[in-house]
């Protein structure tokens, strides 16, 4: 029996089309373990539930880990293969719990790299989870030769992402840019981008400059610096995906809006100093890596050729980890 565990939206939107590919063909269960609580739609699905902590708790990370190893040995009666997703604490805790009880992890979107201690605290996670794992499904060829070069066990493939396998392009008319921020290594500096993104926006008025906030109270705070921006509550993903494909640009510091902005062909401008998405940078995307660069690397990304294949995977990556999975379970 396979367990999917996911805790956070992003790990939702990933395995979802696992779950629909799967479906009466691999026996599975499903565990959500609450860290996005106000985030995740699961109308629909059913899942056994963990409760983790509160959002802001000042231990959050170690309450979530706790949590899940404190109450998830029933919910492993049985299991054969754990799957867990990407590079949250919901998935480094899920995985150490498999692996002290000898069950076999399968790692979904594996070998992501920055080899810093940022993003934080998922470089941690992911490269934790790697150890772990006895499967690696990989998006893309560099991921792949990132679990070589660290010499990690279990059989290792390359799938492309399954963010992109429920996305269906449309043609629309480009009039609006896209903003997300949410990473906690931007959080210090929130009023510094949002101050210099207001300011752009100001000057930018052919666009509408549209940003769906995190809930986050550390980012929801400074909310009344974007004056000249329109701020909406967390989309769901069809409202962001039909968002981007109006989008002329796409600014953001998540790893997910960069792979989605490539397979739409919009341009994204990646708020970070480093990324464990490099194979878009350059044609699909450029790094900002400071509010201070900020339209600088606007007016470059509008010049981005996006030539050839999306680099993060063709849509079908489900359908390749279903045969897969049919050999191992």
């Amino acid at each position: 029996m396979l367990l999917i565990a996911f805790g956070t939206r992003p790990e939702w939107i990933k395995v979802r089309p696992i779950i629909d590919e799967i479906h009466g063909k691999i026996p599975y269960q499903l565990l959500y373990t609450g860290q996005h609580t106000d985030l995740v739609d699961l109308k629909g699905y059913r899942p056994k539930c963990i409760t983790v902590s509160p959002y802001l708790a000042s231990n959050r990370l170690d309450s979530i880990v706790c949590s899940i190893l404190e109450h998830l040995d029933g919910d492993l009666n049985g299991i054969t293969h754990v799957m867990v997703q990407g590079d949250t604490t919901t998935a480094f805790a899920v995985a150490l719990a498999a692996f002290h009880r000898q069950i076999k992890v399968i790692h979904l979107e594996a070998g992501l790299r920055t080899y810093q201690k940022t993003p934080y605290p998922e470089e941690f996670n992911r490269r934790a989870i790697s150890l772990i794992a006895d499967v690696h499904l990989c998006p893309t060829d560099s991921s792949r030769e990132n679990c070589y070069s660290d010499n990690v066990r279990g059989d290792i493939y390359v799938v492309g992402n399954t963010v992109l396998d429920s996305i269906h392009p449309v043609k629309k008319e480009k009039t609006k840019v896209l903003c997300t921020m949410h990473r906690r290594e931007n959080i210090p500096l929130i009023p510094k981008w949002f101050s210099e993104l207001n300011i752009i926006a100001s000057e930018n008025t052919n666009f509408e400059f549209v940003f769906p906030m995190h809930p986050n109270p550390e980012i929801q705070k400074h909310r009344h610096l974007l004056s000249n921006v329109s701020v909406v509550a967390p989309m769901s993903r069809d409202q962001l995906i039909e968002t981007m494909c109006e989008s002329r640009l796409v600014i953001t510091d998540s790893g997910g809006l960069q792979e989605e902005a490539a397979f739409l062909r919009v341009p994204c401008v990646v708020c970070r100093t480093s990324t464990e998405r490099p194979e878009g940078i350059g044609n699909f995307s450029l790094l900002c890596e400071s509010y201070e660069s900020l339209n600088d690397v606007i007016v470059e990304a509008q010049k981005l050729k996006m030539k050839g294949e999306c680099p993060y995977g063709d849509g079908n990556a489900s359908k390749k980890i279903l045969k897969i999975l049919e050999e191992l379970i």
